[in-house]
């Protein structure tokens, strides 16, 4: 004798209803009242509520034994009266996860929330590479472990036939546990203890020798990571169902993405290269060749000019001597910063080598001299540390590499 009929009058089956003839006339009903049938009309869109959270329940042995004896009132706080499984998704579970636009043929539209079958969670790994690999390309070899399906049981963990659904949680792992709390009942959800929430039972003796009734064993797998040239940093590269394996989920990805690592000699940006050179006072006045090893091995050979006048913080441009252009045949540039390195104090004490610069230098065009009336002071110079407390960066250089002046006339030749 149940305690109350509310959920079987939704679905208009009898108390007595076998689990067919529950599927068949929740069927019926969801198909007659979904949303994508009836547009527009809210309360068939209640109705289609109704009749799922009414299949929902009574579909579940152990929540409908609850509901027979104790009425919704004993499904409190559970699964029962406003929780549990959405309507759409239950009627995705239902018919196979196709929807209406798929079982069905197609008949009135598809679900608003299609879903497909479970998957395993993705992988996802940082492959760190060096400029080098980066400007030629190179294909990686990486291991990677993963989970997949016992090949010796095929995921079932034990001997054919010797696995079985657990009776005392009818395959799902947690069992519904019912506590007199005076007048009120309170119901809980538990860990399974017949089978340890596994949702089935196998005998010890009939497990799996290579998976011990895990289903999954750990496996090493090898994969080809393609890093094109020119790739950025932060590009994911993904290997569909290359991750981990469960019985009835699909195969998870594997997801690789690409992080440049530093480099000692040169600093990307986007498809150019940024390069520090360090040249003496002689070399930035009188001219000279400097060389630069690139990223291949090559060596550039730069050309500065007698008169040039190459001055701390200069910029100069080498035309298509940057990063490739992923997806293009095209190179960026190279930007080459000027660090100008001053002689020593007192790197000569010869008087006719200050007369012979000041001879050849050219003069200032603006003279700081106090007016013929002021009186002067004699004063000294002392040596500062740049890392004293007084010192307050003052004549420090801008180091700003984001400005990139105009490229300027550099000979460069490859040897």
């Amino acid at each position: 004798m149940v305690r109350e009929t509310k959920l079987y009058d939704v679905l208009g089956v009898s108390p007595n209803a076998t689990e067919q003839e529950l599927k068949k006339a929740y069927k019926t009903g969801a198909l007659k009242y979904h949303p994508d049938k009836n547009h527009n009309n809210p309360a068939a869109e209640q109705k289609f509520k109704e009749i799922s959270h009414a299949y929902e329940i009574l579909s579940d042995s152990q929540k409908r034994q609850i509901y027979d004896q104790y009425g919704e009132a004993g499904l409190e706080g559970g699964a029962g009266a406003g929780g549990g499984m959405a309507a759409e998704d239950l009627f995705a579970q239902f018919f196979g996860g196709s929807g209406l636009g798929g079982g069905f043929g197609g008949m009135f539209g598809g679900m608003n929330h299609p879903r497909g079958p479970a998957k395993a969670k993705t992988i996802h790994h940082v492959h760190n590479v060096s400029l080098e690999d980066i400007y030629r390309g190179k294909v990686s070899k990486l291991a990677l472990q993963r989970s997949i399906i016992c090949p010796s049981c095929e995921g079932r963990g034990g001997k054919e036939g010797a696995v079985r659904k657990c009776s005392g949680c009818d395959g799902h792992g947690m069992k519904t546990m019912m506590r007199q709390m005076g007048p009120m009942i309170q119901r809980f959800q538990t860990v399974c203890p017949d089978c340890n929430g596994e949702g089935e039972i196998v005998k010890d003796k009939d497990r799996c020798k290579r998976c011990f009734g895990k289903k999954t064993v750990v496996d090493r797998k090898v994969l080809h990571v393609h890093v094109d040239r020119g790739v950025r940093s932060g590009t994911k590269i993904e290997f569909r169902g290359e991750g981990d394996q469960a019985p009835g989920i699909l195969a998870g990805d594997v997801v690789f993405q690409i992080e440049q690592k530093p480099h000692p000699r040169f600093t990307r940006q986007e498809d150019d290269l940024i390069y520090q050179a360090e040249i003496d006072l002689v070399t930035a006045l009188a001219g000279g060749t400097i060389y630069i090893e690139h990223l291949d091995e090559r060596w550039l050979s730069v050309d500065i000019l007698p008169g040039e006048a190459i001055a701390p913080g200069t910029v100069k441009m080498i035309r298509g001597q940057g990063m490739p252009a992923p997806r293009h045949h095209t190179f960026g540039n190279m930007y080459v910063k000027f660090a100008v390195k001053f002689p020593e104090k007192n790197w000569t004490d010869d008087p006719l080598a200050f007369e012979a610069l000041r001879k050849y230098l050219p003069s200032p065009e603006v003279v700081n001299t106090p007016p013929a009336e002021a009186m002067t002071e004699p004063v000294d110079l002392e040596d500062v540390d740049a890392n004293s407390k007084g010192f307050n960066g003052a004549m420090e250089e801008d180091d700003e590499e984001h400005e990139h002046p105009g490229g300027e006339r550099v000979q460069c030749a490859s040897q």
